[in-house]
Formats: C-alpha cells, sequence, structure tokens
C-alpha cells in the first residue's frame, strides 16, 4: 500500500501507511521521519508516529495543506530499504514476574492452558519492537508478542497500576511508565524508571527500539529500585536478523 496524505484539521496531516501492525511498516515510517529532519524544515512543529500512520503538525503561517502536501510527497514515493543489515538497539527492562508484582499471571497462564513458568519464558523470550508511546507520557506499545500468551484486557479495569507494571492486552505488552489507571493483565513489574522529566530525553524507550524483559527476583528488584534514576539499563546495538522471536 502507498502512503496516502490527508488532512488533520487546518494545521497537521495524518500519512497513512496501511493497517496492520507490520515491523515493515513500522520502519517506513521511521525512515519518512528521518528524511524530514534532514531537510531541517522551518514550521514543522511535531512529527507523532502511531502503528501505521504519522501525524505532522505543522505551521498554518508557513505552508498551506498544498504545499506540505508537495514537499513530502517525494519522500513517500522512496522505496523503504531492506532491514536485513538494519542495526537496532535493544534495551534490557529488568522484570519480576507475578505474586504481589503481576497480579494476572495466573490468570494468563490458564487463559492460554499453560504453566505461570511457560507465559514468563515465552514472554521473556522475545524481542520488542517498540512502535510508539503515548497514552500517558512514556507508555510503550510493544509488538511481536506471541499469540500463546496472547490475553484480552480486564473486563474492568484497575482504577491504579503502579509504575513500572508489565502488562498484556491481546497480542500487545506494554510498560506503564507512572501510576495510572489502566485494563491490561498485570504479569510483572520493572524497578527501572521508565519516565523522567528531569533528563533531555525524559522517556527512556524510543519508538524504534526493542525491549528484551530480563527476569529477576526481589533481591535485584529492590537493588535495582534503591537506584531509582541513576540506574542504567544494559543496552546492546543488534542487526535485525539477530533479534529474538523477531517476526
Amino acid at each position: 500500500m502507498k502512503p496516502t496524505i490527508s488532512p488533520v484539521g487546518d494545521c497537521a496531516i495524518s500519512i497513512d501507511f496501511g493497517q496492520a501492525i507490520d515491523p515493515k511498516i513500522n520502519r517506513q515510517i521511521r525512515q519518512v521521519i528521518e528524511q524530514i529532519k534532514l531537510l531541517q524544515l522551518d514550521g514543522i512543529i511535531e512529527l507523532v508516529p502511531t502503528y501505521c500512520a504519522l501525524l505532522i503538525q505543522y505551521d498554518a503561517m508557513v505552508y498551506t495543506y498544498s504545499d506540505i502536501c508537495g514537499t513530502l510527497n517525494p519522500i513517500l514515493q522512496e522505496s523503504v530499504a531492506d532491514s536485513g543489515n538494519e542495526r537496532v538497539t535493544i534495551v534490557e527492562i529488568p522484570t519480576i514476574y507475578g505474586g504481589e508484582y503481576g497480579p494476572d499471571l495466573g490468570f494468563v497462564a490458564s487463559h492460554n492452558h499453560i504453566s505461570e513458568a511457560e507465559v514468563v519464558s515465552i514472554h521473556s523470550g522475545t524481542d520488542y519492537l517498540v512502535y510508539m508511546l503515548g497514552f500517558i507520557p512514556g507508555f510503550t506499545y510493544l509488538g511481536g508478542m506471541d499469540p500463546r500468551i496472547a490475553t484480552p484486557r480486564l473486563s474492568s479495569p484497575r482504577t491504579l497500576i503502579p509504575a513500572g507494571s508489565v502488562g498484556i492486552a491481546g497480542e500487545q505488552t506494554g510498560i506503564y511508565p507512572s501510576d495510572s489507571p489502566g485494563g491490561w493483565q498485570i504479569i510483572g513489574r520493572t524497578p527501572v524508571t521508565m519516565y523522567d522529566m528531569s533528563k533531555k530525553q525524559a522517556a527512556l524507550l524510543r519508538a524504534g527500539d526493542y525491549v528484551r524483559y530480563v527476569p529477576i527476583d526481589d533481591t535485584e528488584f529492590y537493588r535495582i529500585k534503591s537506584l531509582g534514576s541513576a540506574y542504567v539499563p544494559v543496552v546492546h546495538e543488534v542487526e535485525v536478523g539477530d533479534l529474538r522471536g523477531f517476526k
């Protein structure tokens, strides 16, 4: 599917790249973002990637709708580079599963007719692409989860989910960066600070990064938690073909 541009109000456009949660579509969105940044265009206010689209907010005093379409169309005609040798960033997220940290681990296991240990093994055995951030600042929407542990959202959302909670909703997984209401099935929690407004890059993760959940115990959980924002996660740079469980 060729990207299509449509207006969003009088000072933004949406570029639609397809109708699927797909790494190739995500890669195309990220490539378009990089090309736009290289142009260093005045009047571009914000670039907001989603699963299948890119929202571009612009200064209506600088561009008309026709102007912005004319500027972007040549970029959209470029083919998507092959991902085979693309190098990507994996951020390790230490996570404690089950118990008070993951109250829904048992339900996820029973729903899928497997053991809790199998849920943990499957969930931590995949490197997940960060497709986008949203809902609340720093919340990660991760793709590539094994359908063997897919589980519907809660029928009634909780009013408070602790910061760092790791959840499952359908075939998505993600991390709550701060205390928040939510309806995802909570299977674990990370002690890592996911969002810190005192830092230049407030969100630990960016769209295009990959997350690798690493199971830990109580001792390691509290050691990392005691470090707060001083904790620096382990980061790997690998080729796409070396990702675990990559689809």
